[in-house]
């Protein structure tokens, strides 16, 4: 299953286990280079990255008994001012081996592998200053994924004149580690995954993004830097339905692109009427025969003046990852789509989309089927 709250997501094995034609359990391991690499940006400014530990005191956490706190990792990418100093690491070490550990065909392959993965972003350098603050961008990964896994679409925001804001949902993701080294591990629903746990996560992740813009928007570092009133959010697949059913609700989003994720429930509580896409593999596309109705009958919903439903050939769920680029480097099964085009694709549509709402700058891209991406399905 490649897009819906089971139990195939409760580690990365499964997830890539649905792209590949053999069984997990008969695959023989693989080797890969020593370095893995994401795709470089393509925008005009240089790109930093800083790592926020958040704490929410008003709330306990919501799915681990005990914990009379929230704490949330919130990666920032940046402009930045200039180039230079130590890159961003991809994930932390103890990050790294939890993934790795947890892919049988990866078994014979360093912990570390991960951690060593290129990326574009310089750590904790200077940010480039902007009159009035640059748009901001929240990211909300898929279930079991870290933070990290959205790090290609990150980075090319940032590089296009966006802050932004990276959440990592504790408990959701298969290893979080937080300053001093502590690493925890993956618990939402891992008792079983279903409808229910998939609109719990929707409920929690809205706290998780009202809270952090908050912490944003009084922090004098951060506040400074963001243009409070060009707020967009991007998910992927839980992260892509949770940014969907928040958007109604929150007086600061003012647009949102959902990325592959199935709809729980399939019916807002308020509907749409804010700027609104949603980019899915083949089994989203409209009357798909029953693969996954959740997006027929949330469309309904969807009732503002802009709104698109694309759909990508060829694509899978982690398509719109770095995963989609990480799994053929380590060695592992492949979409029918290369990785490179497909991360090429979803930066090109999901920028347009923020380039259109947040800075209103025309897009004709979003007006129709483009030859540049015939793989691409407008409905």
């Amino acid at each position: 299953m490649r897009n819906t709250l089971s139990p195939s997501i409760l580690a990365l094995s499964t997830v890539l286990a649905a792209l590949s034609t053999v069984p997990a359990q008969a695959a023989v391991s693989v080797t890969a280079p020593s370095v893995t690499a994401l795709p470089a940006p393509t925008g005009d400014h240089r790109v930093g990255k800083t790592d926020l530990h958040l704490i929410d005191t008003s709330r306990p956490d919501p799915w681990v008994a005990g914990r009379n706190a929230r704490e949330l990792m919130v990666s920032i990418w940046y402009p930045a001012r200039k180039a230079g100093g130590r890159i961003a690491p991809y994930v932390t070490p103890q990050e790294s081996e939890l993934i790795i550990r947890g892919v049988p065909q990866l078994k014979d392959l360093p912990a570390d592998t991960l951690a060593k993965t290129t990326t574009h972003a310089g750590a904790d350098v200077a940010a480039l200053k902007r009159k009035g603050g640059w748009p901001l961008v929240v990211l909300s990964p898929g279930m079991s994924l870290p933070r990290a896994t959205m790090t290609s679409l990150a980075e090319e925001f940032a590089s296009r004149g966006y802050l932004v804001a990276g959440i990592e949902h504790t408990y959701e993701s298969v290893a979080t580690t937080f300053p001093g080294g502590r690493t925890v591990t993956f618990e939402a629903g891992k008792a079983g995954q279903t409808p229910e746990t998939g609109a719990k996560a929707a409920q929690v992740r809205a706290a998780d993004t009202e809270f952090v813009l908050d912490q944003l928007a009084r922090s004098k570092r951060w506040n400074r830097l963001i243009d409070e009133k060009r707020i967009a959010m991007v998910g992927h697949s839980v992260g892509g339905q949770s940014a969907a059913q928040l958007l109604p609700l929150s007086t600061r989003i003012k647009a949102a692109v959902n990325l592959d994720g199935t709809y729980y429930p399939s019916t807002p509580a308020k509907p749409l009427d804010k700027p609104f896409m949603m980019i899915g593999n083949p089994r989203h596309q409209p009357k798909s025969g029953g693969k996954d109705g959740s997006w027929d009958a949330f469309w309904p919903h969807v009732t503002g003046d802009w709104k698109r439903w694309l759909t990508v050939n060829g694509a899978e769920h982690t398509s719109f990852t770095d995963y989609a680029v990480l799994q053929p480097q380590l060695g592992l099964p492949k979409a029918p789509i290369d990785g490179e085009r497909s991360i090429k694709i979803t930066r090109a549509y999901v920028t347009a989309f923020l380039d259109l709402h947040l800075k209103g700058q025309r897009q004709p891209l979003l007006d129709g089927p483009s030859p540049r991406f015939p793989e691409v399905k407008m409905w």
